[in-house]
């Protein structure tokens, strides 16, 4: 019996001290702060374009908030190596714009889905990150092939110009470069 009656006068003990706890939260006003209109609260979005089975242009980018761009290229592209511009809001906007449709779901990964495939295609791994370090990450294989993948290949191949790192990335195979 005393056993049952320290649990009772310890849980009304908890009880009282939460209820006074919710009343004094709820007496006290909560604003957030104002918005400055800065874009640290938006993602950074990165994209890698892999290998195919020919001479296709190998590259990577990252795109900030800012619309910082750092570009690596790797094979089979007029610029190898790295390089930085500004892109502006504009450039950023106008990318996260364009692959908003083709974004998973906060914090998962996925693989754009196929109605028929073809091989030796390149493949894209897109990227946001969120200023808190969440990742959201699609993979597409451009053999993939669908009506949603034919829009979101028309949208890769425009983001470079969009950014425009169009020139650096652009296909140009070297003499005795080999395939892939």
């Amino acid at each position: 019996m005393q056993n049952l009656k320290s649990r009772v006068t310890r849980f009304a003990t908890v009880a009282g001290v939460g209820i006074l706890f919710t009343s004094l939260v709820g007496c006290s006003t909560m604003t957030a702060p104002p918005s400055t209109g800065t874009v640290s609260t938006k993602e950074t979005i990165s994209y890698s374009v892999g290998p195919c089975f020919g001479f296709c242009p190998v590259y990577s980018l990252e795109v900030t908030p800012s619309g910082h761009v750092a570009y690596v290229g790797e094979r089979h592209t007029a610029f190898v190596g790295p390089k930085e511009r500004e892109a502006g809001e504009g450039g950023y906007n106008k990318a996260a714009k364009a692959l908003a449709a083709f974004r998973p779901a906060d914090g998962t990964a996925a693989d754009t889905q196929c109605d028929q495939r073809r091989s030796d295609a390149q493949n894209y791994v897109i990227t946001w990150t969120k200023p808190d370090g969440t990742k959201t990450v699609l993979q597409h294989d451009r053999g993939c092939m669908s009506a949603k993948n034919a829009e979101l290949n028309k949208v890769l191949d425009e983001l470079p110009a969009d950014l425009g790192v169009a020139e650096w990335a652009k296909q140009l195979t070297e003499p005795g470069a080999s395939r892939g």
